[in-house]
This record gives structure tokens, sequence and C-alpha cells, in this order.
């Protein structure tokens, strides 16, 4: 994804004197902010999340510092937070995509009947096991794999040290592999950042 945080900040400052411009940040990041947390509550919430997102953004843009943080982990600790209250929510989706195998977010993995089905157990086993794991372990782990966030961006967006990224992905690994086999390292594996070796 093009970082376009050096932009973004500027269009976050020009905001403060004319309000509208905000709305071509929101045009930037809303989809990719809206499908994280699609992935994460489904699409009912998804909508509601990602307008309360923004509209927090929109309300605390004067406490944004671009020298702490790009934009795009701002947003997405914005939206941890309204997650956060979405937890059980979340939970709940997991467990039935745990008790289903149907993910309505993602695309069909295969086209054949019989590899279909053998994917739609694996989602079941890596829902199951998501569901399972603390909430912070979860945002870091999902953050990095369906937010395509970097360590170091996904600690500005939960405001936590990079070492405590690391160490609950690690933990979220360990439990995945435990409790779903080789799915949950490719969830993991499909998205290795240069520089982010898990």
């Amino acid at each position: 994804m093009t970082d376009l945080d050096g932009g973004d900040a500027e269009l976050i400052a020009a905001s403060r004197e004319e309000p509208e411009r905000f709305a071509a940040l929101f045009d930037r990041h809303a989809p990719a902010i809206h499908q994280y947390v699609t992935r994460r509550l489904g699409r009912d919430a998804a909508d509601d999340v990602t307008a309360e997102t923004f509209l927090t953004a929109f309300r605390i843009r004067a406490r944004f510092d671009p020298a702490r943080a790009g934009v795009r982990p701002w947003l997405y600790g914005i939206a941890a937070k309204q997650i956060g209250r979405h937890r059980r929510q979340e939970v709940q989706a997991l467990k039935l995509l745990a008790r289903t195998g149907h993910d309505p977010v993602a695309d069909s993995w295969t086209d054949s009947a019989d590899d279909r089905l053998a994917a739609e157990a694996a989602v079941r086993s890596l829902a199951g096991a998501l569901a399972r794991l603390p909430a912070g372990d979860r945002h870091v782990l999902l953050l990095f794999a369906w937010a395509d966030l970097g360590y170091q961006e996904i600690a500005e967006a939960l405001g936590i040290p990079v070492g405590t990224v690391r160490s609950r992905l690690n933990r979220a690994r360990r439990k995945l592999r435990t409790q779903a086999g080789t799915v949950g390292d490719s969830l993991i594996e499909a998205r290795i950042h240069e520089g982010d070796p898990a």
C-alpha cells in the first residue's frame, strides 16, 4: 500500500481551518479501515465502526502529532478502540465462523467442492483459535495479518512498545499453531514484511 502519510498529515492540519478537507482523508483510508473492521466484526458492525472511527478522528484531529505516528497507525488505533467496544460481538462471530466454516468476507478459496470443504474446515479451525486468543494478542495479530501494518505501525496504533508487539505476535502464532496447526501459520506467513520477521 502506498504511504500517503505525508500528504495525509497535511490534510489533517489543513482541515483544522477548512473542515471539509478531512473528506479526502476519509476517501483515501475508509475502504481499508472498513475492510479490516468487516473482517473483525462482520458487515453489520463495519459501517458503524468505520463511521465512528472517522468521526472520532475528525473530533480529535487537533491532537494528531505527525512526529509521533503516521496517519494509518493513528486511524487503525482509533479503529482498534472502537473494535474493543464490539469485542464480545467479534468473539461471537469467530465462534460462528468456527461452527459453520462460512466466511462472508473472504472470497471462496477454491472452485472445486472437495477443496472448498477442506478450506471451510480450515477456516473453522482458525476462527475458533482466533476466538480463544486474548484480545491484545488478537489485535496485534489481525492488524499484522489483515490490515498489513508493520510492527512499528501496530505499536503506534495500539500505544504499546514494539517489543510488546513482537511478543504478542509470537505468542499468538504459537497458540494458533497449537490450536489450528498449519492453518494458523498460513494467516501469518501470507503477510510477512521485510524487516518484520515473525
